[in-house]
């Protein structure tokens, strides 16, 4: 089994690939809109006013700008553990709504990120954690009674058919282009963080074991069928 690249190295890794990642993810087809999918899958009112959502893995902006299009009024905070990644997001221009918070998912309340949250929206991070579900545990812990999560993820179904898929694209156009910018390490981490990840059916049990209610596990349309998912839970109320 391959090894992956975990906590300081991993966001070392992105620090370096910050300045090319935009580039990169543009070439994925729906890419930017498979993520505004997703965070209408949170089924949030309106145009967000009033709420407050916590972008968790925020990276260069792009589920920053997904949450941003479909709730134009929210208070977003953004939050990502590499540096180089942050910055480039908090260069695009953003209105006074969004906030950036350089921090590690599993450091949220020591940085300051303590909520309460309507919504969590995170987006390719699960994977790359070291305890996930610690950290699922302290999304719930953030967010408000009835508050709504949404992890859009890759997270195959289990279908050989699409573990071949997602290898051949990696191995046969993503990691040849990376390696071209210098950042083959990372998305080599990429191939097999999906590959080891849990499957779909797994993951949505690991977030109803964190204390999730009414969770599900929803695919994302075109190559991508398959292999990234939404998943969307509630925080139900505490019993007393």
């Amino acid at each position: 089994m391959t090894t992956l690249l975990r906590d300081e190295d991993l966001a070392a890794a992105f620090d370096h690939a910050s300045r090319s990642y935009d580039a990169l993810v543009a070439a994925n087809p729906g890419y930017h809109a498979h993520l505004r999918r997703s965070v209408r899958r949170l089924g949030l009112p309106g145009r967000g006013e009033g709420l407050h959502v916590l972008d968790l893995g925020c990276g260069t902006g792009a589920s920053t700008a997904a949450i941003r299009a479909v709730l134009p009024a929210a208070d977003i905070t953004a939050v990502d553990a590499s540096a180089g990644m942050l910055a480039r997001a908090a260069a695009k221009g953003w209105s006074d709504r969004v906030r950036f918070v350089l921090a590690p998912a599993e450091h949220l309340v020591e940085a300051g990120v303590d909520g309460p949250f309507d919504a969590v929206f995170a987006a390719y991070l699960f994977r790359n954690l070291s305890d996930p579900d610690a950290v699922l545990r302290t999304v719930r812990a953030v967010l408000r009674p009835g508050g709504r999560l949404a992890v859009h993820e890759y997270s195959l179904s289990g279908r050989p058919a699409d573990r071949a898929v997602w290898t051949l694209v990696c191995r046969g156009i993503v990691q040849p282009a990376a390696t071209l910018m210098g950042d083959g390490p990372l998305y080599r981490h990429l191939l097999h963080s999906v590959i080891q990840f849990d499957r779909a059916g797994r993951f949505a049990d690991r977030i109803a074991e964190a204390g999730f209610d009414r969770v599900r596990a929803l695919p994302l349309p075109g190559w991508q069928t398959g292999i990234t998912h939404t998943f969307v839970a509630s925080r139900g109320r505490d019993l007393r």
